[in-house]
């Protein structure tokens, strides 16, 4: 059995001192990594996430690689969609497709539960090989939440303006909350089981929620965070709300009983902090930066630390995940960096 001898992403998560600010990269796992793109020749994403051995390897890559202060488990957001009898497929350059879109209630209605040990055992199992063997930094686990895996499922997949989902929402409130109670259930029960299987902090992605005004997020979406977030106090570990372009809503979210408030790079901290943001924050280096020269990096970084540094509970990441185009060696520099720079 791994102990975690490195938990000060723990720590921060709930707000307390550290001896240096933890960092972690959304989608450090993968992508940009020279050894991910040799095993992404040969498997797919879903082959990747469905055999544990390799799945534990490209989590555990980053880790050992930068030097990160936690792991996040490397699977898609759509994992537990076919559980609840979503056919999904992750197309290259395109993203997950779905080819019979959610359009009525009756195809809510048609929508299963997910029992997370007959429906995605491999993810619980990659889990218990990290945790129990491999890691000595935090496994975070993750969920989509319902609002962003709902657009995939009316819109058919990726989109730019969520029309279909909006329509949908304003036009069929009873089907919108039916189905936004059943995809809250399936989150509820997938973090959950995550959590006994090792995982020792939880994000949830709202990725495309900042596409809702914060008068809709507060009728259409608030309530349904508000039961997940009730449900998983119980399981007493650090949770993590993070969109993109949502920043309008950072109130909306620091009043939900959540411990770590994720920011993307449009809201610095000290603003965020202002408008009233108590929680821990994560945040918020704009990962287009990582590709400029590294006088430009570190200098963006340095003003990212000096915000969140002013009181406890911040845990350094970017505004949204790493790119391929991303030299790894940059993300270690980047560490290493951090590391120092808010060594107390």
């Amino acid at each position: 059995m791994t102990k975690i001898t490195n938990d000060t992403f723990l720590r921060a998560a709930r707000g307390e001192e550290t001896e240096h600010v933890p960092v972690w990269y959304m989608r450090q796992a993968g992508r940009s990594q020279a050894e991910y793109r040799k095993l992404k020749e040969k498997y797919s994403l879903f082959e990747i996430t469905h055999q544990p051995e390799l799945c534990a390897y490209v989590t555990k890559l980053p880790v050992d690689m930068y030097n990160v202060d936690a792991a996040i488990l490397y699977k898609d957001i759509m994992t537990p969609l076919p559980a609840l009898g979503v056919d999904v497929e992750i197309k290259s350059g395109i993203g997950p497709v779905i080819d019979q879109p959610i359009r009525s209630k009756a195809d809510v209605e048609k929508l299963g539960e997910i029992d997370p040990e007959q429906d995605i055992p491999y993810v619980l199992e990659t889990i218990k090989l990290l945790t129990e063997e491999q890691l000595t930094v935090p496994l975070i686990g993750f969920a989509g939440a319902p609002f962003t895996l709902a657009s995939y499922m009316i819109e058919g997949g990726p989109s730019k303006n969520y029309h279909k989902t909006k329509a949908f929402m304003y036009a069929e409130p009873v089907a919108w909350f039916l189905l936004m109670d059943k995809l809250a259930n399936m989150t509820i029960r997938y973090l959950k089981a995550q959590v006994q299987a090792g995982a020792s902090a939880l994000q949830i992605f709202d990725s495309w929620v900042g596409a809702l005004s914060r008068a809709d997020y507060q009728i259409y979406i608030k309530p349904t965070m508000e039961k997940i977030f009730t449900a998983m106090k119980e399981v007493n570990v650090p949770m993590i709300l993070h969109g993109v372009g949502a920043s309008h809503l950072v109130l909306e979210w620091n009043d939900l009983p959540l411990d770590v408030v994720g920011l993307d790079w449009r809201l610095p901290i000290t603003e965020a902090r202002k408008l009233g943001v108590t929680k821990a924050v994560q945040g918020n280096l704009d990962p287009a930066v990582l590709i400029a020269d590294w006088p430009t990096i570190e200098a963006k970084a340095k003003e990212i630390l000096d915000q969140g540094m002013q009181q406890p509970g911040f845990i350094f990441n970017l505004g949204h995940g790493v790119f391929p185009e991303v030299n790894p060696d940059v993300l270690k520099k980047l560490t290493n960096f951090i590391h120092e720079y808010s060594k107390k």
